[in-house]
């Protein structure tokens, strides 16, 4: 069993009494002097207006008289509201619009799709290119690498990310090795695999696994996490057209949380590459998906503590300069972008929602360890799920929140 920290301990008593829960406001209420922990909702990560969504850094525009990167003729760019499943549906409206052999398949995928991410897809494009399957994940994936392998763009859907595992065999041992064992000849490069992943607090065991880990040692494909619309759309495009099979998963509680002002024309953010989405100077700390905004709140809570838990938090830190890094690409893992900043800083914490054992963050911090061994100032630290499956009633208490990071950070800047 686990045993969580002092600071964990009395973070949640003080959470479970909402009598207590000072930095919040009441109806009618200012709110308090130091201010909210920010919420996916209020997420100073996301990008809310026109100008700072075109200026959205890696992004790459790859229609018009102004393909490549951003530059001062963004004149003629709008964007439009979206949260992360509307940007996801844009993404794969502009893939079969521009690819004539672009097809999208899935369990339920021509009624919209059990989150709605292919709502009308059928209607626009006819039901010989975006069609239901039967329920066979082993068999969708199959049937992906087979059309992938005579030239056609497959967009294939896994309805849950926990459900990909009927089809591991196909994907690590078929579609990962497809190019290699042919010498080149052939190549499943044009399948994408889309599935929903992650927690939503109440899906339990079977609804709410993080299975990316499970893929880290599939050379040949390549895992991609987004955290938000404007990210989701754009690296869903350049998984639809790398020249390697792909998994996105998409964090399923941000399907409708997180809201960005989308660029409406075709752009691709590149694989293979990290963010820096905070900088700082004095601790690292790694994630993905929807850890980015826990991780976000914990780096709040740090610098500016809620009244309940201040005595746990020592004045001497509260300036520390944390720098936040969204991973995005799974696998292949930036390890350059990563290993620059923790040179620099000396201390990296990583965090995701899948348990600790075998976990990405395993082979992260292993590489890290060997690469800055010299620079580092403290252990390198992992905030994880448990080693438990994912329970039902206490699913909130498995995942790594706020305030599991907010100790993580406090132990590693005092070590």
């Amino acid at each position: 069993m686990f045993a969580p920290s002092k600071l964990a301990r009395v973070s949640r008593r003080v959470l479970q009494n909402p009598a207590t829960r000072r930095w919040e406001s009441t109806a009618g209420s200012a709110p308090p002097a130091e201010g909210h922990s920010p919420s996916i909702a209020t997420s100073a990560l996301l990008r809310q207006t026109r100008e700072t969504s075109l200026r959205t850094p890696g992004i790459c525009w790859t229609d018009g008289d102004h393909a490549g990167p951003p530059s001062n003729a963004l004149a003629g760019r709008e964007t439009r509201k979206m949260n992360l499943y509307q940007a996801v549906r844009d993404a794969m409206s502009i893939a079969l619009t521009k690819d004539d052999t672009a097809v999208v398949f899935g369990e339920d995928v021509a009624f919209g799709g059990v989150f709605r991410c292919t709502m009308g897809l059928a209607e626009e494009f006819g039901r010989e290119r975006v069609f239901n399957t039967p329920l066979t994940e082993q068999g969708i994936a199959g049937f992906g690498i087979g059309i992938a392998s005579m030239g056609q763009t497959a967009i294939a859907e896994i309805q849950f990310a926990d459900y990909i595992f009927p089809a591991f065999d196909q994907l690590v041992n078929e579609a990962a090795k497809f190019n290699f064992r042919s010498g080149g000849n052939y190549s499943a490069g044009g399948l994408t695999v889309r599935c929903p992943t992650m927690s939503v607090g109440h899906g339990a065991l079977y609804h709410s696994q993080s299975p990316e880990g499970f893929f880290m040692g599939a050379s040949g494909l390549k895992i991609v996490i987004p955290r938000s619309p404007i990210q989701a759309k754009g690296l869903l495009l350049a998984a639809i057209r790398d020249p390697n099979p792909v998994i996105f998963m998409e964090p399923k509680i941000l399907y409708r949380s997180s809201v960005e002002q989308v660029p409406i024309d075709d752009y691709e953010i590149p694989l293979g590459r990290a963010e820096t989405v905070i900088a700082g100077s004095d601790l690292t700390v790694l994630t993905w998906g929807t850890p980015t905004y826990s991780c976000e709140t914990a780096i709040h809570m740090l610098s500016n503590p809620p009244v309940s838990i201040a005595k746990h938090v020592p004045a001497s830190l509260r300036k520390a300069k944390v720098e936040l890094i969204d991973l995005r690409t799974i696998l292949p893992w930036d390890v350059e972008t990563v290993t620059e900043s923790v040179k620099r800083t000396g201390r990296l914490v990583v965090v995701h929602e899948a348990s600790k054992t075998g976990g990405v963050g395993s082979e992260i911090c292993a590489e890290i360890q060997k690469r800055c061994f010299l620079k580092l100032d403290s252990p390198v630290k992992r905030v994880t799920g448990w080693d438990t499956p994912v329970p039902m009633t206490y699913e909130k208490f498995y995942i790594p929140d706020a305030l599991r990071v907010l100790d993580a950070m406090v132990e590693t800047l005092s070590y």
